[in-house]
């Protein structure tokens, strides 16, 4: 619960914030040593996390997505990208009505295809949603807090995702997380075949090397990466990235 807002409705309006952030996660396998929630953990920590740093309207998670991709697995629970897309819309329609016109999406499952969607056609006249953080993001912040393996290696429930929860959450982590590792860095058949096909466990990356040190790092970097990507979102329609 320290992940979700308690804030109460003055508290909002005393804020009186002109963004607002939306942690989207997933309920979906992550072996046997992390939590169905996993992906809404992370989303809603960083969220936390970004929103204390920069002043933002901090959302509750949305927790169920599409994790089409774990199907098979016991637990795993998915919506359509339609469903998501429509759940988000509305989320935006509502805040607008209340004159927060942008939306910062703190992305924690990467199987989320159609946020980027959502932001390209948000984003056709002027900056209204970031989707954060993306690979790019994800693979500075993991150099910058010494992280061993790349995103690509350590797709599902490995080094960063493990190090994350011994840091914030280190009850949710199974007492096997040393013994979880697997390799699978050629996955070019995923959207077909789904995660059963690489990993039978489900894990895809090397857990054993997680710290809780490192989890800690993770979230710095991003709450710091995040910084120009809100001035990009903040940049007025007419500005000069969006003559």
């Amino acid at each position: 619960m320290e992940f979700v807002t308690m804030a109460t409705s003055h508290d909002e309006r005393d804020r009186a914030a002109d963004t607002a952030a939306l942690p989207v996660g997933s309920f979906e396998q992550h072996g046997a040593h992390l939590p169905l929630a996993t992906d809404s953990l992370v989303a809603s920590i960083l969220a936390k996390a970004v929103s204390d740093s920069y002043s933002l309207f901090l959302l509750p998670p949305i927790t169920v997505t599409c994790s089409h991709e774990h199907a098979g697995f016991p637990g795993t629970v998915s919506i359509s990208a339609t469903t998501l897309a429509a759940v988000i819309t509305d989320i935006r329609d509502s805040l607008g009505e209340q004159g927060i016109q942008r939306l910062v999406i703190i992305s924690g499952h990467g199987g989320n295809y159609v946020l980027s969607n959502i932001a390209q056609q948000a984003n056709r006249i002027a900056p209204h949603v970031l989707v954060y953080p993306n690979s790019y993001d994800w693979n500075v912040a993991r150099q910058a807090a010494g992280l061993q393996t790349s995103a690509h290696a350590d797709m599902h429930g490995g080094e960063g995702e493990t190090s994350i929860l011994l840091q914030y959450a280190s009850s949710a982590v199974g007492a096997n997380w040393q013994e979880a590792d697997h390799e699978a860095d050629d996955r070019p058949d995923l959207l077909t075949i789904g995660v059963r096909g690489y990993a039978k466990d489900g894990i895809i990356g090397r857990p054993s090397l997680a710290t809780a040190e490192k989890g800690a790092a993770l979230i710095r970097a991003l709450v710091a990466g995040i910084e120009p990507r809100l001035a990009q979102l903040r940049q007025p329609k007419g500005s000069s990235l969006y003559p």
